[in-house]
């Protein structure tokens, strides 16, 4: 039972880590959306800003070792996307790099929500 919610954690994570990076292009048709996107957004910046460990990361880990798995001593980021984006390992540098990609393409797409919102779209996407 153990393992299942461990793997439930991995797969809640993983879909939080794409709502905090993609979460934002919900607004472009539900503009309520921001209102959970943001908050998402503002924690997600700040954990990789911080070099912080999301809570999700030990919540896995003790759930692994209540299954007889071993848990990892990194950040989920670390264990399960980085090997297949950046096979070297995470330095401060690529998670800075990270935190960068993240606040310019939000940057971007709430810029083009909020000219949405506004109806001053000249292109006809309102």
């Amino acid at each position: 039972m153990y393992g299942v919610l461990a793997a439930l954690v991995v797969v809640a994570h993983l879909a939080f880590i794409l709502f905090v990076g993609f979460g934002g292009l919900l607004a472009l048709r539900r503009p309520r959306a921001a209102w959970f996107h943001l908050p998402a957004f503002l924690w997600g910046g700040w954990i990789e800003l911080s070099g912080g460990v999301c809570p999700l990361t030990p919540l896995e880990n003790s759930l692994r070792r209540a299954a007889g798995a071993e848990s990892y001593a990194v950040t989920f980021i670390e264990y399960y996307l980085l090997p297949v984006i950046y096979p070297g390992g995470l330095t401060r540098n690529v998670q800075l790099a990270l935190a960068a990609g993240l606040v310019i393409v939000n940057a971007i797409i709430y810029a083009w929500v909020l000219r949405r919102w506004r109806g001053r779209d000249p292109g006809g996407m309102s």
